[in-house]
């Protein structure tokens, strides 16, 4: 076979040339979505320029939109989606193309998944193309320390420039906090806040910055209804401090259906928790309708979790959930490294098997490696001294120091064999984890590192200080 052959002929090779400006701007300049949807499936890149521009006339649509939207008719409501570009596809084809079909994505667009950057460029392109039934609100994730904490940032250095991530950024900036739709549900990426009791109140937040860690900003973006489980509904507040994520609040099903009869709204549909079945309807209100619907559009997150997705469906006034299973998407190393940083644990391996078996003994013999040792170094014996007992010494000394040896080999080379056999198997706990494997797993062998990420309730867990506010913050007002 030759070198420019390809391994796996049926696999079609990445489009490696940029998407050309002429075909990608009609007339008006405005960016064609079918044209770029069919080439990032290709997994082609733009043009920087091209991006740029895209990016750009988004953030002034965004810009000029309010805090809250409204939006009457049949629509499609969308959760997290996480950089799961081919799961986006098949929720498109599932609700209807956006030319046809208005649709509220609820946030978190980036982070986990390798394919941020196709998210945000093909949701950007039909919000420029239909800002009035694309809706796109903020969640936590669209934000400077999340994506430095996880993988946009990079994501976005690997394919495109600290320019672009700049710019996506600001834009995020833009991004309205809710929707009401139909003047009867509130679309919101997080919950409620104990500062907000109206919708105006939402209107009066001053959106264009970085999410602070409190106020009412940081709790529609991360709070989270109260299990119902551990309520009670005697003696449960209607806000306690949140946890679990380090930041803002859970509220209790009082406090939401308080807030629906103040404003005179039915439910409240949110995303930002993983679900099983991609839903969870909670406790419902005196109109017999659930107070919160929880919504997640990410089938089988971080490649781990096993769970379905769903999408909300409302048409002509009746509710339905569609439920959708993840699809197949091309595969990337993990931290979009190179394949030689990535093949290193394989050479160290080899070598590591070299030096294992220059230490240990040829034939099996340990005692005659250890007098060899031994004889080199008592050449010279002094007159009368006791040579017997210092050869033993020296021997057990000796045979000590090469146990020790070959017992380190073996676990860096139990180590480099986890890190190299099935190296795919292991990423998602990794990803999970923030990049770092459980502590002492490689040395101890793949299947504990793989113990750590079956199932839901399990990847839950492992990933809940992932879901927390981290440290690496980056806060202030930042005016676009």
């Amino acid at each position: 076979m030759l070198l420019t052959d390809r391994g796996n002929p049926s696999v079609p090779p990445p489009n490696w040339e940029p998407l050309s400006s002429s075909a990608l701007f009609d007339e008006s300049g405005k960016a064609r979505p079918d044209v770029v949807r069919e080439h990032l499936t290709k997994e082609g890149l733009l043009q920087e320029a091209d991006a740029l521009t895209i990016i750009t006339q988004c953030a002034l649509i965004w810009k000029d939109e309010p805090n809250v939207l409204r939006l009457d008719g049949s629509v499609v409501i969308a959760g997290d989606i996480h950089g799961q570009f081919f799961d986006l596809l098949n929720l498109l084809s599932i609700g209807g193309d956006p030319s046809q079909q208005k649709y509220i994505f609820l946030g978190d667009y980036v982070d986990r998944g390798c394919f941020g950057m196709e998210v945000i460029l093909l949701l950007m392109c039909y919000k420029i193309c239909y800002p009035e039934t694309m809706i796109m609100l903020r969640g936590n994730h669209e934000s400077r320390h999340l994506t430095t904490y996880f993988n946009f940032k990079r994501e976005v250095l690997y394919k495109y420039s600290i320019a672009v991530y700049n710019a996506i950024m600001s834009a995020f900036d833009c991004l309205p906090l809710a929707c009401i739709l139909n003047d009867r549900f509130l679309c919101v990426h997080g919950g409620l806040s104990p500062e907000l009791k109206r919708i105006s109140d939402i209107g009066a937040i001053h959106r264009f910055r970085e999410p602070p860690s409190s106020g009412p900003m940081c709790d529609l973006l991360w709070a989270d209804p109260l299990d119902e489980k551990e309520e009670d509904p005697a003696a449960a507040p209607l806000f306690v401090p949140n946890t679990t994520r380090g930041c803002s609040y859970v509220y209790s099903n009082a406090a939401a259906c308080n807030f629906l009869e103040e404003n005179g709204l039915i439910t409240i549909i949110r995303g930002h928790e993983a679900q099983d079945e991609g839903y969870h309807l909670y406790k419902k209100t005196n109109k017999g309708f659930p107070a919160v619907i929880c919504i997640f559009s990410a089938p089988n997150y971080c490649d781990t979790y096993d769970n379905r997705a769903a999408v909300v469906m409302l048409n002509r006034n009746i509710m339905s959930i569609r439920q959708f299973n993840s699809s197949p998407h091309p595969y990337y190393l993990p931290n979009f490294m190179n394949a030689f940083t990535w093949s290193l644990p394989f050479v160290e391996e080899k070598l590591l098997d070299i030096g294992t078996n220059v230490l240990h003994p040829i034939d099996g013999s340990e005692d005659h490696l250890l007098l060899d040792g031994a004889e080199a170094t008592t050449a010279a014996p002094t007159p009368g001294a006791n040579t017997e007992s210092r050869d033993g010494s020296v021997l057990e000394q000796r045979g000590e120091k090469i146990r020790e040896k070959i017992l380190a080999m073996g676990r860096l080379s139990r180590m480099f064999h986890t890190l190299c056999e099935g190296g795919e198997s292991r990423l998602p706990p990794k990803g999970l984890a923030g990049g770092i494997l459980p502590q002492g797993g490689l040395p101890c062998g793949p299947d504990s590192v793989q113990a750590a990420g079956r199932g839901l309730q399990q990847s839950k867990e492992m990933d809940s200080a992932n879901g927390r506010w981290q440290d690496c913050l980056i806060e202030g007002d930042l005016e676009p």
